[in-house]
């Protein structure tokens, strides 16, 4: 999303001046009408999700039904029972255990190959009202900050040219709008530009809409700018966000800190993870305050029960995967040289540590879901890096690896299935990085990286008689 200029359009612009409905017609039914509610097709297999204490998504699509069906005719562009027929076909692949849509390949507006899911159901005659039913990522805002005036006229938009139906958020991150037909696309896509600033986020084989945690807007962990450094990315690398190129899709994911909470190291092809290189910070008088009762382990985040007394011993040192921290009952010593920033610590006591003060970031490749080679978890390549305006050296590194995917990658062969194809040591020779302990899965498990012969004392040919002046026999 463009941040920064949606800010200014909706410092000039009001909800009021925008929106399509009225108070009336956004609440426009009443409990009794909502528990009365019958869906024009029987249903029986889906209405027993909404037995039990659980949320259901059929009672939701059921209100948004009832709600269109209130809506005068003429504020929507799409049938009312667009809804209905949605709930229809669904039961129908429950009972035939098959899927009744039809994946509609790349339909986009004019100039995007990417940002519109096309689907169309096998069944229209059955269901017509979503003979098409076509999904729209939308560029969220980093880290998802939003404001209510926004979120207002979104829901309006869709609404007026969809089915009102939204998940917030799809994997990726972005607002995912669900179900419209092919003649409203550019009308909605006109209206998110012109009305709300907003862009359409990544599908297809290219750049997805690139994803942050909240960062330094809020987290004290935070060890680079991840909102600065996903708006500059998303905005630079536009033409490859929409405009499909790649092999498959490539996802960036920013983690302020280890903590990884947008879990970038189980997503994305390239994870962007804060750290820091100087030692951990230690208060002192606050790790005796934690160990003595007066503050509380985890910020308190547990003290709905008694836990008992908080032992430092069994829940921090013990529990250090480095092993690496001892106490002494007086002072808190922590080998920074064996730290493996695991965060734990950290999290247990916010007031006495705090991480370094010379900060940057770990750069990861190769995270997916199942897709050819099964769930991969990223490879650590980089250990530290500066994360610093305008982010060339970054860019930089971007722009190799794609070059070389974009050339030996196989058609839908996501980076880390290319990496584990080719190995990691040609992987390495592409970022122009040496080979790290990191690196290695497991103890005792060949990681593919071997020495290459200008790395080798005297290259592959060995004059023996040198070689036995050093090694007798």
């Amino acid at each position: 999303m463009a941040a920064e200029g949606q800010e200014k359009l909706w410092e000039t612009k009001k909800y009021d001046d925008v929106r399509i409905y009225s108070d009336e017609e956004i609440w426009n039914y009443t409990d009794e009408e909502l528990a009365n509610y019958k869906c024009k097709h029987d249903i029986p297999l889906l209405e027993e999700l909404e037995e039990g204490p659980w949320p259901s998504f059929v009672s939701d699509i059921k209100q948004e039904a009832l709600h269109r069906h209130k809506l005068p005719p003429d504020k929507l562009m799409i049938p009312a029972d667009v809804c209905d027929d949605l709930l229809g076909q669904v039961e129908l692949s429950y009972v035939e255990k098959e899927t009744h849509w039809k994946h509609g390949g790349i339909v986009g507006v004019f100039g995007y190959g990417g940002g519109v899911i096309g689907r169309y159901s096998d069944q229209q005659e059955k269901f017509p009202s979503i003979w098409a039913f076509h999904t729209l990522r939308v560029n969220q805002p980093a880290s998802k900050f939003y404001k209510t005036d926004y979120l207002r006229a979104l829901c309006d938009i869709w609404e007026y040219r969809g089915s009102g139906l939204t998940n917030m958020h799809g994997s990726t991150g972005d607002t995912v709008l669900l179900g419209t037909h092919t003649e409203q696309l550019e009308p909605i896509f006109f209206d998110l530009t012109h009305d709300l600033g907003v862009d359409l986020g990544g599908s297809g084989s290219n750049l997805r809409t690139p994803s942050c945690c909240v960062g330094k807007a809020r987290c004290e962990f935070a060890c680079y700018d991840t909102q600065d450094i996903c708006y500059e990315l998303t905005m630079y690398y536009q033409d490859e966000l929409h405009r499909p190129a790649f092999p498959y899709k490539f996802k960036f994911k920013f983690d302020g800190c280890p903590n990884c909470c947008v879990a970038s190291i189980a997503r994305a092809d390239m994870s962007y993870i804060g750290t820091w290189k100087d030692d951990i910070r230690i208060d002192q008088e606050a790790v005796r305050a934690y160990v003595a009762g007066e503050l509380k382990p985890n910020a308190g985040a547990f003290g709905d029960r008694d836990w008992g007394p908080f032992d430092i011993q069994k829940e921090v040192i013990d529990l250090c995967p480095a092993q690496c921290m001892e106490w002494d009952g007086k002072e808190l010593k922590i080998n920074n040289k064996e730290c493996v920033r695991c965060m734990h610590c950290i999290n247990v006591m916010p007031r006495a540590l705090r991480i370094g003060t010379d900060t940057g970031c770990s750069i990861l490749f190769g995270a997916k879901a199942p897709i050819l080679e099964g769930a991969q978890m990223s490879l650590l390549a980089i250990p530290f890096i500066r994360v610093e305006k305008p982010y060339d050296n970054i860019k930089a590194i971007v722009e190799r690896v794609w070059d070389w995917w974009m050339e030996e990658g196989k058609n839908r062969e996501r980076l880390g299935e290319l990496i584990q194809r080719k190995s990691i040591q040609e992987f390495i020779k592409v970022l122009g990085v040496p080979a790290i302990p990191q690196m290695v899965k497991e103890p005792r498990s060949n990681p593919y990286i071997f020495w290459k012969e200008d790395e080798v004392p005297g290259g592959w040919e060995r004059d023996i008689k040198e070689f036995r002046k050093r090694h007798p026999r």
